[in-house]
């Protein structure tokens, strides 16, 4: 009962949508955000997109949500109102908010500028804040948030299509700098061509990479190398076409989050060759030993990024005019828009335009 009399104790009066259980239907919810303290900033909310974990949050697909859940943590809007303290922003400030909102600010992780892997990190939408208050995220017309998780946008990145890099944006970007996949001149397989790997393919070709689309779909070879400008598309079922690219790749961004075969991917890297997964099936893949002792390869994660990182993936994307492909929505759209990205019919990512849409 403590986290409900911190809830409504919370004076700012906000609206949004709200999944009751496990059905995962949203529906109008009034709630409160708490007063906007010294170092927080308030923001109205303009966009939101609508990532897959919001669908498995509200499905309770993880077995961690607790009801009611608001979603949504690729937040972008304008700043309302600053505390006294806070020396980033200004009223009126294009911000964004992504998939955390705090943590513990003292371990290694927070000093390295990992915020994103604190065991204290705090979820933006569904997890349990500083006083005890249930989070509630960007499906809503306000968000008050403390100014270190809150993102500038430039100028000239557009509000609804910039928001999906928030989370999709950092997700690829972060693994491309980390494991040094970044050079020009390297060549880097995407395996799926979804909400993930559409934005992987734009931030490795500004970075001057060779980029090969990985599929199970022949479907999409028009649109990975007409749309997107990959430079060469592999089918993944097509044992002949694998195995002409076989040790080609210096490395791999796998956005799978279904269950499918390691080994064809692992074939497909040089000696010391990086496959890095980004996508979380729900169930183990088997993982080939043999494979990575023989070529000195890795396979290794990666999650979204840190705020510094997290700043410096949107200042790249606007230098170099990358956006989320999206299909903007009015609020009343979102259950038929997450039925539809259940069964992945979407070209990229769903936009909410909650500010001219969310009405109470």
């Amino acid at each position: 009962m403590a986290a409900k009399s911190c809830q409504d104790g919370h004076p700012a009066e906000a609206f949004g949508w709200a999944a009751r259980d496990h059905s995962g239907v949203l529906s109008p919810f009034k709630f409160s955000r708490r007063a906007t303290g010294e170092k927080d900033v308030a923001i109205k909310v303009l966009f939101c997109g609508i990532c897959h974990s919001d669908l498995h949050m509200i499905k309770n697909e993880w077995g961690i949500s607790s009801y009611p859940v608001v979603p949504g943590h690729e937040i972008v809007g304008q700043v309302t109102g600053v505390g006294s303290k806070v020396e980033k922003f200004k009223v009126g400030d294009k911000v964004g908010v992504g998939y955390m909102v705090g943590s513990c600010q003292s371990c290694d992780s927070c000093h390295d500028d990992l915020e994103n892997y604190c065991p204290e990190t705090i979820v933006t939408s569904g997890g349990k804040y500083h006083d005890g208050a249930t989070t509630y995220g960007g499906f809503s017309d306000i968000m008050v948030a403390d100014e270190h998780y809150v993102i500038r946008i430039p100028e000239n990145l557009p509000l609804d299509a910039g928001a999906p890099l928030l989370c999709a944006g950092i997700t690829v970007y972060s693994p491309l700098k980390y494991y040094g996949l970044d050079k020009p001149g390297m060549h880097v397989g995407v395996v799926g061509l979804g909400g993930l790997g559409h934005v992987a393919v734009k931030f490795a070709k500004a970075m001057g990479i060779k980029v090969t689309v990985i599929s199970t779909s022949p479907k999409k070879k028009q649109e990975a190398l007409e749309h997107l400008g990959a430079h060469s598309f592999l089918v993944s079922r097509d044992p002949d076409q694998m195995q002409a690219a076989m040790g080609t790749m210096d490395g791999i961004i796998d956005t799978v989050s279904t269950m499918h075969p390691l080994f064809p991917l692992i074939g497909l890297l040089k000696t010391q060759g990086k496959l890095v997964l980004v996508g979380a099936p729900e169930k183990p893949l088997e993982l080939p030993v043999f494979p990575l002792i023989t070529g000195r390869k890795i396979v290794g994660g990666s999650s979204i990024g840190g705020i510094k990182e997290t700043q410096e993936m949107i200042d790249f994307a606007a230098k170099n005019n990358i956006t989320a492909d999206v299909e903007v929505i009015p609020m009343d759209y979102v259950n038929t828009a997450l039925e539809r990205l259940s069964k992945s019919d979407v070209r990229y990512r769903f936009v909410i335009d909650i500010g001219n849409t969310l009405k109470i």
